[in-house]
């Protein structure tokens, strides 16, 4: 199937929200946090990339939140793309889904990590059995919280909700956490042992994250993960 561009801006230097339409069907069948695989051929040589979708069911659209990797070959192609354009693309994949929204959960991403929490926040607190929820959101700098706004506005809603982007790079005038999300971790958890964790991000961070939370006592099965290279 093709996905067709409708329209993309940017959210910070080098980092844009796409949104795309399958129009070969009406409905994109997929659960929030999973990803689809766009391909092209570069050179005579094809090249598959996956990406997370950053938004919920719609109809046939979907959105994606991408930075552009210098000296890469698809993300610096995307970029280029004007609304019309059209990429190949298989249907959605992927586990990094919500297991139980009866329980705690706490939501850690950086970087681009959030796109698939845009889609699995609401998701989650939309639903009848929904417990306490955080995102903990480890970025440089106070101008690239990506969907701040949204989800500042889904914390504003939902009491559960709990909202903590973090800073490694902050001016002095930030009010907020500054650190890694690593520094914060503790913070969020609390006493709890018996939370959901689902870490998206660079493999250093979810690696580091994970041996943190193993150390804890989490078993496996509470941690579920995406990294990306």
């Amino acid at each position: 199937m093709k996905a067709t561009l409708v329209e993309s801006h940017e959210l910070a230097p080098d980092v844009r929200h796409f949104s795309f339409e399958v129009k070969d069907v009406d409905k994109l069948d997929f659960k929030p946090g999973q990803f689809v695989s766009f391909n092209h051929t570069f050179d005579g040589k094809n090249i598959t990339r996956a990406y997370s979708i950053a938004s919920r069911p719609n109809g046939n659209r979907f959105d994606l939140c991408l930075n552009v990797v210098r000296g890469g070959l698809f993300s610096p192609h995307l970029f280029t793309m004007n609304p019309g354009d059209s990429v190949d693309m298989t249907p959605p994949l992927g586990f990094f889904t919500l297991r139980n929204p009866g329980k705690d959960a706490l939501f850690i991403a950086t970087g681009t990590g959030i796109a698939p929490f845009r889609s699995m926040a609401p998701e989650y607190l939309a639903h009848r059995d929904a417990k306490q929820l955080t995102l903990l959101f480890g970025i440089r700098y106070e101008n690239s919280i990506y969907y701040g706004n949204e989800f500042e506005a889904l914390a504003a809603r939902y009491p559960n909700f709990e909202f903590w982007p973090t800073l490694s790079r902050p001016e002095p005038s930030w009010p907020g956490r500054a650190g890694h999300v690593q520094t914060h971790l503790l913070e969020a958890l609390g006493e709890r042992r018996d939370v959901d964790v689902y870490i998206c991000g660079l493999k250093a961070m979810v690696d580091d994250v994970r041996s943190i939370l193993k150390a804890l006592g989490f078993d496996r099965k509470q941690i579920i993960f995406e990294k990306y290279d």
